[in-house]
């Protein structure tokens, strides 16, 4: 006998735009919003990986305003928050630049995935310019 489960397919719900539930209007609403021009978002982030700078263009795209995001470890907005953030910021230190590609956690919740460029200041701060490559609800 075999054992092995059917594939069941995914479901996916299909609103009439007229009756699309009021949290599902609101995501959108706020993915909208953070879209808006999301380009040229800039952090600085010092050695203890806390963020010293952020542009407002940042604070838009993930949701939180500039003093809640100061003296906070980056960590925090990232997905997952691994061993790998340290791995990767070690290695930044070491080689003074990086470019990728990196999700971070909008304060609703939803992802984003960023494309990102780092180097590290004179001051040894980390400084980040950011743009959205996509994101998920």
């Amino acid at each position: 006998m075999d054992t092995k489960k059917p594939y069941v397919p995914p479901r996916l719900t299909v609103y009439d735009p007229k009756n699309v539930p009021e949290w599902i209007q609101l995501r959108v609403q706020l993915l909208r919003e953070s879209l808006i021009d999301a380009s040229g978002c800039t952090t600085v982030v010092d050695k203890d990986r806390k963020y010293v700078e952020v542009s407002e263009k940042f604070c838009k795209l993930v949701g939180y305003k500039a003093e809640e995001l100061i003296g906070t470890p980056y960590d925090h907005l990232t997905v997952p928050n691994t061993a790998e953030i340290l791995t990767t910021y070690n290695l930044l230190m070491q080689l003074g630049y990086m470019h990728g590609l990196w999700m971070l956690a909008h304060r609703t919740g939803y992802r984003i995935l960023i494309r990102y460029e780092a180097w590290l200041r004179p001051d040894t701060n980390i400084q980040s310019n950011i743009e959205v490559v996509q994101t998920i609800i």
